[in-house]
């Protein structure tokens, strides 16, 4: 983090510095986990009651919307892991000794990396909330219009089908998190 080789001033900035990255490396690994279990614990819970004798299967619980949030989750398990692994050692290290401190090349490529899975993570999110958006808008196009009403209640949202944008849409903020706290963390070493 040093900018000229061989120096063994610490910049006045560095121990703010460290202190920012074990705090982002925390907060974004404490906020994701909350996050990603209660999204999937909603996913968990719609599944198994979409899997219910009865229970119609015309619902987002069934759709790819679903498939893609869950692939969101799997890419948030990799951001928690590069946040408590990656980004709080880091700030660990930058407090340290000087011989083991990391390069500004090799912390920014830390943090490029953070912030490429959470945008692959906000592209697989925002992809499965809307594939589920767009099953429960047809739907609602579905229940009938004018006084026409359906009769057959698998054709109406149910409130299990809002459960499930509500995790797609957990997950999305999830990876939002993800991504401030790399461009935060990418801010501060910057200047």
């Amino acid at each position: 983090m040093l900018d000229k080789p061989g120096s063994t001033s610490v910049p006045s900035s560095l121990p703010e510095i460290a202190k920012t990255f074990r705090l982002a490396g925390w907060v974004g690994f404490w906020v994701q986990l909350v996050l990603t279990v209660i999204s999937s614990v909603i996913l968990i819970f719609a599944g198994a009651l979409s899997r219910s004798p009865g229970a119609n299967q015309n619902s987002p619980t069934t759709g790819i919307g679903v498939v893609v949030t869950i692939f969101g989750i799997v890419v948030l398990l990799f951001n928690m892991y590069w946040a408590l692994f990656r980004y709080v050692p880091i700030g660990r290290k930058l407090d340290g000794n000087p011989s083991t401190r990391p390069k500004r090349h090799e912390t920014i490529k830390v943090l490029r990396t953070g912030l490429i899975a959470s945008l692959i993570g906000m592209l697989l999110s925002l992809l499965g909330a809307q594939a589920t958006v767009g099953l429960l808008a047809a739907k609602a196009f579905n229940q009938g219009i004018g006084g026409f009403v359906n009769t057959d209640p698998s054709k109406f949202i149910q409130p299990l089908d809002i459960l499930v944008v509500q995790a797609s849409v957990n997950v999305v903020l999830a990876q939002f998190f993800g991504i401030a706290a790399a461009l935060w963390l990418l801010n501060r070493i910057t200047r």
